[in-house]
């Protein structure tokens, strides 16, 4: 049995890579002159395809459907600039699982919140496990209270902040981007600023790093730090890249 398993929702991030060179005559838009496509998984299975470069010692619970599920995100080869995101979308399915997940050393939930989770699927999983990493974009509330450790960005911070009770806050991460994260009111670095080209999938590689770390050294310190460094790989690259 591998020591890490990854739970969430998966996709395919696909990157059309454009050359601008004019404006269209009908229509005051950019013309688009597609150079390149790189297709990658993303959502849940980025965080798996990052903890893998970590270590082999890991699985992936997703959606059968991932690879029908797409967001195409069209951007500039020169400035990296993206004009638009366009999202193939299905349902996502459900999913299915029995007690063998609950022999993992750690389990993270990378929820993304297209179906494949329920609040009380995440609450089960980590009222029957020990050690939980939950990545959600869903609204924090008593549901994910029994998850060992709850990451979560600015924009996801504001809109759970009134939910962040007693019960939460000890277990709550929260990321800052270039300026590392906070955790029990104690402010962690980073300790090397980069230049950022590209924060697409820096929260799964963030996730994926502390989840390995934590599960290495049970140090919570060291494993935030290590987090951040990784994280900061990340973002200097185009596209969806990994650890």
């Amino acid at each position: 049995m591998n020591k890490i398993l990854v739970i969430g929702d998966s996709c395919v991030d696909s990157y059309t890579y454009c050359k601008v060179k004019r404006l269209a005559p009908d229509k005051p838009v950019p013309v688009l002159e597609v150079q390149k496509v790189e297709n990658t998984p993303g959502m849940a299975y980025n965080t798996f395809r990052n903890v893998k470069s970590l270590t082999e010692s890991c699985d992936l619970l997703t959606n059968a459907n991932w690879d029908q599920i797409v967001k195409n995100r069209y951007v500039d080869t020169k400035s990296n600039h993206m004009f638009v995101r366009v999202d193939h979308m299905q349902d996502v399915n459900r999913i299915s699982y029995d007690d063998s997940i609950f022999k993992y050393e750690t389990i993270i939930i990378s929820d993304y919140d297209k179906g494949f989770l329920s609040k009380e699927d995440i609450y089960y999983i980590c009222d029957h496990h020990k050690q939980v990493f939950l990545d959600t974009k869903k609204d924090l509330g008593d549901w994910a209270t029994k998850a060992k450790f709850i990451k979560i960005n600015e924009d996801e911070y504001e809109r759970s902040k009134d939910y962040i009770n007693e019960k939460l806050r000890d277990q709550v991460i929260r990321t800052l981007g270039s300026e590392g994260c906070t955790y029990l009111n104690s402010k962690y670095p980073v300790k090397e600023k980069v230049e950022v080209i590209d924060v697409s999938g820096a929260g799964d590689a963030f996730m994926a790093a502390l989840a390995f770390k934590f599960t290495e050294t049970r140090n919570i310190s060291e494993s935030l730090y290590f987090a951040n460094d990784c994280a900061s790989q990340v973002v200097r690259h185009k596209g969806m890249t990994v650890i």
